[in-house]
């Protein structure tokens, strides 16, 4: 999602994001992965904290010929190998799915840009491990979809919650969410990253 003017000008429209915006300035560049190694990274890090997540999907990468997992070679490792580089069985079960899944159904990059992001969502859903989460993190980070709303990430709740002062939970606070996001499209996706970076700051 590239920050242009028009961009920034639109999302600051939004007197509380204008803040948020002025405080983090400019974002990161993002670092993009193909779709299945993005897959495979998601699985790993799942209830892990960063470093951890970090530390065992570099151990994995290690099991390929320069580090560049395809899904046959993933198939042919043994379970156990997996679970010697930190892996839970369940977690090499999922990895094993993508990559049957990549196989039979297909995971090319071209052709999944070429689906709109609900039915990527419904596409990727279909791995078992895969939930709508992890499906928006690639729409946001892999695949540039300029208006995706995580509505479900505890980051964005806990981060729109206190920014907006919304004294509600659950139900109410998603129906306040989606309102107040509601100014921000078509750029929903970065105005979450700002606010995922400006709770960062905040945090530190």
């Amino acid at each position: 999602m590239k920050q242009s003017s028009d961009v920034i000008k639109h999302l600051k429209k939004d007197k509380i994001l204008r803040h948020v915006i002025d405080k983090v300035g400019e974002l990161p560049k993002i670092k993009r992965r193909n779709v299945l190694i993005a897959l495979l990274n998601a699985i790993v890090s799942q209830q892990l904290s960063v470093k951890a997540a970090d530390t065992i999907f570099k151990r994995f990468l290690e099991l390929f010929e320069n580090q560049s997992p395809d899904p046959q070679a993933l198939l042919s490792i043994s379970d156990q190998h997996l679970r010697a580089v930190g892996l839970s069985y369940q977690k090499a079960t999922y990895l094993k799915n993508i990559a049957k899944f990549a196989l039979e159904q297909g995971l090319d990059d071209k052709e999944l840009s070429k689906k709109n992001d609900d039915d990527l969502i419904a596409y990727l859903k279909q791995n078992k491990g895969v939930g709508r989460w992890t499906v928006e993190m690639l729409l946001m980070f892999q695949l540039n979809r300029p208006d995706v709303f995580p509505k479900d990430d505890l980051g964005i709740q806990q981060g729109i919650k206190k920014l907006y002062e919304l004294p509600h939970e659950k139900k109410i606070l998603m129906l306040e969410m989606e309102r107040i996001a509601e100014h921000w499209r078509p750029y929903r996706t970065l105005a979450c990253r700002y606010i995922w970076h400006y709770k960062a700051v905040l945090t530190s």
